[in-house]
């Protein structure tokens, strides 16, 4: 290969990586997967405890099952609401800090587009989320939360890191056997949004933010 050639490729390489730069968001830190996952981790470890009180506090073989215990929902619903606002406030501020490396605008129109394309499914399956509270079908929340979530993260992938869809197929499937396994619930929710995420998260700053 002459000098001319490489000089080319060398320009065809930087243009790309502008162009890549220009319609994806690039700023989304691998830290902010790992802290989403620790807190996961810790919300089901919450959760596994309130369900032992639970069973602590029932006598008999006619007690009913914790997902059949309004208290218990009830502080399922806050647990993964505060999950959610900590996991959030963690991803603003690591894709802040890294975008003032890398001299990324954090609010431009790929990120809004991101937002959007994230944020259509995930609230699709919120609402379908309260409908199956509703109709007290709370073995199914579990897997419709990942299901939805995994499509969320496939949809806004064309947006961000390619590497997003390994995630994303990961989620769904997991969403689809706890579909069939609901008393597993608890376990599946555990694994898809707490060690998936912390080993995404560490595959992400390993590979794009050292």
């Amino acid at each position: 290969m002459d000098k001319q050639t490489g000089d080319s490729l060398k320009t065809l390489s930087e243009i790309r990586d502008l162009m890549q730069k220009s319609t994806r968001f690039i700023s989304l830190s691998g830290l902010s997967g790992i802290s989403a996952g620790i807190f996961a981790l810790i919300g089901a470890a919450l959760a596994y405890w309130r369900m032992g009180q639970h069973w602590q506090q029932s006598t008999g073989y006619t007690s009913a099952a914790p997902t059949q215990d309004s208290s218990f929902v009830q502080f399922c619903i806050i647990n993964a609401l505060v999950i959610l606002v900590l996991s959030l406030a963690a991803s603003v501020f690591f894709s802040v800090r890294k975008s003032k490396k890398t001299g990324q605008k954090i609010w431009d129109k790929t990120v809004w587009q991101l937002l959007l394309s994230l944020g259509i499914p995930l609230a699709t399956g919120g609402v379908f989320c309260v409908a199956l509270l509703v109709h007290h079908l709370y073995s199914l929340i579990a897997p419709t939360m990942l299901i939805f979530y995994g499509m969320a993260l496939l949809n806004a992938s064309k947006y961000t890191f390619k590497d997003i869809v390994y995630l994303a197929y990961l989620e769904i499937i997991l969403g689809l056997l706890n579909a069939f396994y609901g008393s597993l619930g608890l376990f599946f929710w555990a694994v898809g949004f707490g060690v998936l995420h912390i080993l995404y998260g560490w595959y992400m700053y390993v590979k794009y933010d050292k």
